[in-house]
């Protein structure tokens, strides 16, 4: 045999001599199995990669040990660094997105409006109204020109203000249920 055949068999001995116990010991100290089986998966890597380093007899275990309480603690951190990213990235995105929860609330009244609307018109609206969408960008997204939807996006205003009367709600409720202007563009 080789030295690369040597190594390998050495590998395997010791993978299916301790596997199971250095898999016990992560599950132990792991609150999810697959964390648990990466750190085993990891352990493992190690000491191929350094197998010269790997003490024979009764040491083998322990070093295994060692190793997979290194990969558990890089874990925690990683966890704890992922964690911390994400509260600052929810942070970030709270002061650059406003939370729009209180406007999702749905509206009865409006809803039953918008279902009262032909399909065209709940659709042109619902891109302007709740997208944000001006009627060029309508026009992209239906593959329509701007001429076009500017007069349908007027008429769709009017049902749906006639629909729902011509006070608009109050604000702060869905976005549909604000009042709705007519541009100057579309005068």
């Amino acid at each position: 045999m080789d030295t690369g055949d040597l190594r390998e068999q050495r590998y395997r001995e010791l993978y299916a001599a301790h596997f199971d116990r250095v898999l016990g010991y992560a599950l132990r100290r792991t609150s999810r199995p697959e964390d648990a089986a990466d750190v085993t998966a990891e352990t493992f890597l190690v000491a191929w990669r350094r197998l010269s380093h790997v003490p024979g007899g009764d040491a083998t275990r322990p070093w295994l040990y060692a190793v997979a309480r290194r990969q558990l603690a890089n874990q925690r951190r990683g966890d704890l660094r992922r964690r911390r990213l994400g509260d600052r990235l929810r942070r970030d995105l709270a002061t650059v997105v406003p939370d729009v929860s209180d406007q999702v609330v749905q509206d009865h009244v409006v809803d039953a409006a918008m279902a009262r609307l032909s399909a065209r018109d709940e659709e042109v609206l619902q891109l302007h109204l709740w997208e944000g969408l001006e009627s060029r960008e309508i026009g992209e997204v239906l593959g329509l020109p701007a001429t076009v939807v500017r007069p349908r996006l007027s008429r769709a205003r009017a049902r749906l203000r006639d629909l729902l009367g011509n006070d608009p709600p109050s604000a702060g409720h869905h976005p549909s249920m604000r009042p709705i202007p007519i541009r100057e563009e579309e005068r």
